[in-house]
């Protein structure tokens, strides 16, 4: 008993660290929506010119599904407003709707080379995917399926956040030129690892704390 509630305290705590990060990365990376794309981001420039309905679809809304995910996933809002959560969740859907068909769009345009676009454009796909299962999951009221699959879809949501990590990161140790294409990777199979571990958790009899 005593493990078990260390477990769920430690699972709390990282859970409430991802949250915080999901919003700061939110916030910070709608800079794209005010300032010169050229100054704060000067590889995006490109998509910003050639397809700016892509672009701006993309990083527009993406930062608003991850400030989202600490709302759809608070027991206390679902328990005393369940029109709300419903209602977010629609929210959250469309915009991933819109945000994953574009990020497709920028995956298959980028000129980072084929293993950077495929992986992007995977990540995409099975954004889209899980989010949709999703969905169906909750239209059906088949809720614990929804909430698995939900756990799946906000992993890869969270790619921005790991993405953002990842940056800095592979700039220092190798250089951003040949770190990108792995860190389009990177930045969301081990998150969909680590949503498969908490579902088996789950599964187990662990519920994740939130």
């Amino acid at each position: 008993m005593l493990s078990f509630s260390m477990s769920q305290k430690s699972t709390g705590r990282m859970l409430a660290v991802i949250w915080i990060l999901s919003v700061l990365v939110a916030m910070i990376s709608l800079r794209f929506l005010v300032a010169d794309v050229e100054l704060v981001m000067a590889a995006m420039l490109h998509h910003a010119q050639d397809r700016p309905l892509s672009f701006y679809g993309h990083v527009g809304l993406a930062p608003i599904a991850l400030a989202l995910l600490p709302l759809q996933f608070s027991h206390r809002l679902r328990a005393r407003w369940r029109g709300l959560h419903r209602w977010l969740g629609r929210l959250y859907a469309l915009i991933i709707l819109i945000a994953g068909i574009s990020g497709l769009v920028l995956a298959y345009n980028t000129d980072q080379g084929m293993v950077a676009s495929l992986g992007l454009m995977l990540l995409a796909l099975v954004w889209l995917a899980t989010t949709g299962l999703a969905v169906w999951y909750a239209i059906t009221r088949q809720f614990g399926r929804h909430r698995h699959w939900m756990i799946r879809s906000a992993a890869l949501t969270l790619a921005g956040v790991t993405l953002r990590l990842y940056l800095p990161a592979g700039a220092v140790m190798v250089g951003i030129e040949a770190s990108y294409p792995a860190i389009c990777w990177l930045c969301w199979v081990p998150n969909l690892m680590v949503a498969e571990w908490l579902i088996s958790r789950e599964r187990s009899g662990q519920p994740l704390a939130a």
